[in-house]
């Protein structure tokens, strides 16, 4: 009997966690601090990838978790984590991975049901493009997982996807590694209907929502999708 009871409440907790969405802090910038904050939740699993910790701690919390090789975390910091009781994975600094790529991986084996990354734009250029080219990654076409700092957003649009915002919105699909074929947009000012944007083309920048939601939708390929809110909203 008790081995059925801690069965149901193990099934409970795993149950539970794959409905709460993780939030990787990476160590990028952060234009708006306080719109950054709106896109959080109370039951967010936090996870600081290195010196994303300061993030964290910005918007409110100590991270439940740390990963990464702490090269970017000022002693000061991880003391005070410790004292927090942050979970800590450290890695060593000579490895194959960054530690937001290592901080995405922990998020997929514990299945949570979608990935927001907070601070994965701006800083170094190598960086930026690195975060944006993870979300490409095959493994991860059935999850939910976007880069957002409360300004700009960023995400793979694979078969479809639907994007909140304001009219004014400024959107732009870019075809990534090939063609990507069928694209189909709802939403925007100048639609597209199934068409063929080219990643040697710029046809798919700067267009912009006409209204709080678009809707977009491909045949074929990969659409690195870039929605940059208005200033006022």
């Amino acid at each position: 009997m008790m081995l059925q009871i801690l069965t149901l409440c193990l099934r409970r907790v795993i149950f539970i966690m794959q409905k709460r969405r993780a939030v990787i802090f990476a160590n990028g910038t952060l234009p708006d601090l306080n719109a950054a904050r709106q896109l959080l939740r109370e039951d967010d699993f936090w996870i600081a990838a290195d010196g994303g910790s300061r993030h964290a701690l910005e918007c409110g919390r100590a991270p439940d978790l740390l990963i990464g090789d702490l090269d970017s975390l000022p002693d000061p910091v991880r003391e005070f984590l410790e004292r927090a009781g942050t979970n800590m994975q450290i890695h060593p600094a000579e490895k194959d991975e960054t530690d937001l790529e290592l901080a995405v991986w922990f998020a997929l084996r514990e299945e949570f049901s979608s990935i927001l990354i907070v601070g994965g734009l701006g800083g170094r250029t190598d960086q930026t493009l690195a975060n944006l080219s993870l979300l490409a990654d095959p493994a991860l076409r059935e999850y939910d997982i976007r880069i957002d700092d409360g300004r700009e957003e960023a995400l793979c649009v694979r078969e479809s996807a639907i994007l909140h915002g304001a009219a004014g919105d400024v959107v732009s699909l870019i075809p990534f590694g090939m063609a990507a074929q069928g694209v189909v947009t709802k939403g925007l000012q100048y639609p597209l209907r199934e068409e063929t944007l080219l990643p040697s083309r710029t046809r798919g920048v700067s267009n912009r929502m006409s209204e709080s939601q678009a809707e977009i939708s491909l045949e074929r390929g990969v659409l690195l999708c870039i929605h940059t809110r208005s200033i006022d909203q």
